[in-house]
């Protein structure tokens, strides 16, 4: 499939990469250090889950329990709408279509203005649900690891008719679209181990027969002490089954690999190119506990002395953002201090901020105004 033959609307869609050079007010005001708000926020509203899957990042994760209410969720959708929040995406570390207050977020955000999206298994997801807040989400992302019910079992903690059940609201969504009552982007994505490549085609396929608009196939995250086990040294051999999923791609569906994640998985694991971590302040993530921490690899209890700020269940987020210990994080994350080559684990959620930034600070780019139409999502950098 050429580009010429893909819809315009995917030629746009960045996949792989950041939306970050579509704000150089912010960053101007970042460089002149200036408190800014997070463009986007990534989180989650419970870190539990009704899949097992054997990739799962969020085990380590665990930090101290805090149940987020939809009071909570109010209080901290009235901050971000207050300071200059964009986006919100229900992603992090669980399963937030668990949360009773999945629903209430969605569309109370949504209401204030904010662009709301979701990363989930979508087991959940039955046509009730979704009638209520698919018309109110940027994009809905399916986080499903193969095409084949045997295999997404085995490989997701999957049992009985999750698969058939998950396929099914995926079918929903499309046909909702469809229908013009919403214009929610419905994605899939495979996070892939290299152990997986037999299901590369299948989910391709798979996600062609549902007409998702995309399938997005993405490396593995370890932490820095590689608990997972993950031997990045293994990617390079999949990359010509990779490439022929890819072809599959139609005038409505593309299947798109984060190349450049994959590409830095070599037999030094997963390198980072950059040293200092410039990211959260522009992309910030909040765990389902409700702890606010720069990303994700640091919510663990281990890090709490150093790293951990606030919990949006005990302190209005605002305040959080607001307070000392919100810009010494921060600026400690930007400064000699901290080595993310040597002190994180793998090519981050920030990670493509980060590689624009650094370079940026170093000199070896300008901020050049975008041309062209903006991309969708782009409260999603």
């Amino acid at each position: 499939m050429s580009i010429s033959q893909i819809g315009k609307e995917h030629i746009n869609t960045i996949l792989d990469g950041t939306k970050i050079n579509w704000y150089h007010d912010r960053i101007r005001a970042w460089e002149r250090g200036e408190r800014i708000a997070p463009i986007t926020i990534d989180m989650a509203l419970t870190t539990t889950c009704n899949m097992g899957c054997e990739f799962c990042y969020r085990f380590l994760q665990n930090n101290k329990i805090h149940k987020i209410t939809k009071e909570h969720m109010t209080a901290f959708l009235d901050d971000c709408k207050e300071i200059g929040v964009k986006g919100i995406s229900l992603v992090s570390d669980g399963e937030s279509s668990i949360s009773p207050a999945y629903e209430p977020t969605i569309t109370y955000g949504h209401s204030l203005g904010l662009s709301m999206a979701s990363g989930t298994n979508a087991y959940l997801l039955h046509s009730e649900l979704l009638a209520k807040v698919f018309p109110k989400l940027t994009y809905l992302r399916v986080n499903i690891s193969a095409g084949e019910e045997a295999r997404y079992n085995e490989i997701m903690g999957a049992k009985g008719d999750m698969f058939k059940k998950v396929c099914n609201n995926i079918r929903e969504m499309v046909k909702m679209k469809k229908a013009g009552k919403s214009n929610c982007t419905v994605g899939m994505q495979m996070v892939f181990l290299p152990k997986y490549e037999d299901q590369l085609i299948p989910l391709a396929k798979l996600a062609i027969e549902l007409e998702a608009d995309y399938l997005v196939i993405k490396h593995c995250s370890d932490d820095e002490f590689g608990a997972l086990g993950i031997r990045y040294s293994d990617y390079e051999k999949t990359y010509p089954t990779i490439k022929a999923a890819e072809a599959l791609s139609t005038s409505k569906t593309l299947i798109k690999a984060k190349w450049s994640k994959i590409q830095e998985c070599t037999t030094k694991g997963a390198i980072r190119p950059y040293q200092r971590c410039y990211g959260p302040p522009f992309l910030l993530q909040i765990s389902g506990t409700g702890l606010v921490a720069p990303c994700g690899m640091l919510f663990n209890e281990r890090y709490k002395k150093d790293y951990h700020i606030g919990n949006i269940t005990e302190t209005r987020f605002k305040d959080i953002w607001k307070s000392e210990r919100y810009w010494e994080v921060v600026k400690m994350l930007a400064s000699p201090a901290f080595n993310a080559q040597t002190m994180c684990g793998s090519l981050c959620l920030q990670h493509s901020v980060n590689k624009y930034l650094d370079r940026y600070v170093k000199g070896e780019i300008e901020l050049v105004e975008p041309v062209g139409d903006k991309p969708p999502h782009l409260d999603f950098v």
